[in-house]
């Protein structure tokens, strides 16, 4: 009877031991806010993740933000599932990360050929219009940042670029940065049509032609293994050709999220990094 007495008061004590051990590791864990957004320009509410530091709850601080776009066929929620660290990771960079939806396969792009797919306005103007508004954001360039996988990669870029009074520092993971690999894939077509001078104009390996006034950080990294590759190693050649300041790692990889759970960190490292050289003295 004592024994068994004893082994309930164990067993109690073991698990108050984990109960205290996952609220401790809890409490210093990012919070995930999953919001809706109205967007002016498409006429309708689109969901929206945004994670925040445990800091955050302090109102008197304010905090950088990171943009995290997501890949061909997903949403607003597939980082979140696919990578909870994301929460330890807001307190690790000390920055909030939101991540917007882009639609099954919007590229990031306002489609001059379908007026009803308006993302690069969303995302890149609506949303952080809206995170500065509810969150406690340092609501400027110099501590916004954004990055993405695949189509996000892609995105990340066009709207950087578009945008460089928005964001001051943009990354891509495994970005399809140069369309025409992609032809007659990914639906494309469907948000830019046939020209042939539209696909080069909304190629990323064109676009950085058109380097923006204010400067941008710039970093970008893609599995040796990955399809797109070969683009990557290409847009890496033209940044150096034009003598624009950069970062470029390949590492072995595929075009997976073993690989891109595996890379965040860099990004974000990069980023604090440019958060931390535009903090005021």
């Amino acid at each position: 009877m004592k024994s068994t007495n004893l082994m309930l008061w164990f067993s109690k004590c073991l698990l108050a031991f984990f109960l205290i051990l996952f609220l401790s590791v809890d409490s210093h864990a990012g919070k995930v806010d999953t919001v809706v957004i109205y967007s002016k320009a498409m006429h309708k509410n689109i969901s929206c993740v945004v994670i925040k530091p445990d800091a955050h709850k302090k109102k008197k601080n304010r905090f950088p933000v990171v943009y995290l776009l997501h890949g061909w066929s997903g949403k607003y929620s597939d980082w979140i599932i696919k990578e909870p660290l994301l929460m330890q990771y807001a307190d690790q960079y000390n920055c909030i990360i939101v991540c917007p939806d882009g639609a099954y396969a919007s590229w990031y792009f306002d489609s001059p050929v379908d007026s009803s797919y308006r993302y690069e306005t969303h995302v890149g103007i609506e949303v952080p219009a809206f995170v500065d508004s509810a969150y406690n954001t340092i609501p400027d360039r110099k501590h916004r940042a954004i990055t993405g996988l695949s189509m996000g990669g892609h995105g990340a870029f066009w709207l950087a670029f578009h945008h460089a009074n928005i964001f001051g520092a943009v990354a891509s993971m495994s970005g399809g940065v140069d369309l025409f690999e992609s032809k007659n894939r990914f639906d494309i077509s469907k948000r830019i049509g046939d020209s042939i001078s539209t696909w080069n104009n909304y190629s990323i390996i064109n676009l950085v032609e058109h380097y923006p006034k204010d400067s941008l950080k710039i970093f970008f990294d893609c599995g040796i293994e990955d399809i797109f590759i070969k683009g990557n190693r290409r847009l890496n050649e033209k940044l150096l050709q034009l003598k624009i300041p950069h970062d470029y790692t390949e590492r072995p990889g595929r075009h997976d999220w073993l690989y891109w759970k595996n890379t965040i960190p860099y990004h974000l490292l990069f980023f604090r990094r440019f958060f931390d050289a535009n903090q005021e003295l």
